[in-house]
């Protein structure tokens, strides 16, 4: 039999590679189209709880994307709110990817960047379609790993002119204020509460960090025409936010409708978003299939649960990238 590689890219070749802003927003709007267009396959999310005594969960992502890319994809996540007391990231990650025509291993790749770069690529490549053009204040909540790329990316694309940012602990949001200060070459605010941070911003993102639902974010202080992305685990938001709502969009309704955990899971319980009420998953819209924000007015509500697709997507563009760094290993699988 002939020889078969794998290519393994650890933590260290991830960095090594200095993707760029344009090349992660490049290749998950890319996969968001292909997913619109029907060119992939995405299963709902699994969740592995290895002990109830542990506030920490796995989730186990599955998909494949079609043409050009041409690759299937499992990422194993862990999810593990206390890990800050360890010193160790929240969240992290493997991903592997296969030949979908014949099952065999192509890479295997550290995914914790991963995550983090993609859940901020989907919230910006959403804020890019459905926000107001001219937003220019952000009020993001949470400072977890996947919030830098949150406001990084979506600067990028808005260039704001005034960043809130909070969360729980004060010396995690005053940190995380200053690294987007430096890193962003403009002040960003660390604010003390939820309601300073939110009220009157063009573009709200919810990625707060809760044991428990708990409404903090009320639907009273959303501007009206803004966009409102909550993403996190538990929910943070009031019922009554569907309620203002112009348009509602997912990211994947299959995963949106179903499941243990999700910032809309009561929402969805209650009927307030179904298949009824929503308007599009954001792929149907980044393919032109449906329409995004149609007037400054609009009111818009996107949920994203974190998609396969595009850890498939950005794991593909980073292994093309090694391949012509020559960065990475080479192991013998078979």
């Amino acid at each position: 039999m002939t020889p078969i590689y794998v290519t393994y890219l650890n933590g260290l070749d991830i960095e090594a590679l200095a993707i760029t802003d344009d090349e992660i927003l490049q290749a998950i709007e890319t996969s968001l189209a292909a997913q619109g267009r029907g060119e992939t396959v995405i299963e709902p999310r699994m969740h592995l709880k290895p002990d109830p005594a542990v506030n920490g969960h796995f989730n186990v992502l599955r998909g494949a994307i079609g043409a050009p890319i041409n690759a299937a994809g499992v990422k194993v996540v862990g999810d593990y709110v206390d890990n800050y007391k360890r010193g160790l990231p929240s969240e992290m990650a493997i991903l592997n990817l296969f030949d979908p025509a014949t099952g065999m291993p192509k890479a295997i790749l550290d995914a914790t960047a991963i995550t983090d770069m993609r859940t901020g690529a989907v919230t910006a490549i959403g804020a890019k379609y459905l926000a107001r053009k001219g937003s220019k204040v952000l009020g993001h909540i949470g400072a977890r790993g996947t919030a830098y790329w949150n406001v990084r990316l979506l600067d990028k694309l808005f260039d704001f002119d005034e960043i809130r940012v909070h969360s729980r602990r004060p010396e995690s949001r005053d940190s995380f204020a200053e690294r987007l200060t430096q890193d962003l070459g403009k002040p960003v605010r660390a604010m003390a509460d939820w309601e300073s941070t939110v009220r009157g911003a063009d573009i709200v993102v919810e990625a707060s960090r809760l044991l428990q639902p708990e409404p903090l974010l009320k639907t009273g202080w959303i501007k009206p025409g803004a966009l409102v992305v909550p993403y996190g685990t538990m929910s943070a938001v009031e019922l009554s936010l569907t309620d203002i709502m112009a348009k509602m969009v997912v990211d994947d309704w299959g995963q949106c409708r179903g499941g243990q955990f999700g910032s809309l899971r009561a929402h969805v319980e209650a009927g307030k978003l179904s298949e009824a009420t929503l308007h599009a998953e954001l792929g149907q819209v980044v393919a032109g299939l449906k329409p995004g924000r149609q007037s400054d007015d609009e009111t818009i509500l996107f949920w994203h649960r974190g998609l396969s697709l595009s850890d498939i997507a950005l794991g593909h563009a980073m292994l093309e990238k090694a391949k012509r760094l020559e960065i990475g290993q080479r192991l013998r699988f078979a």
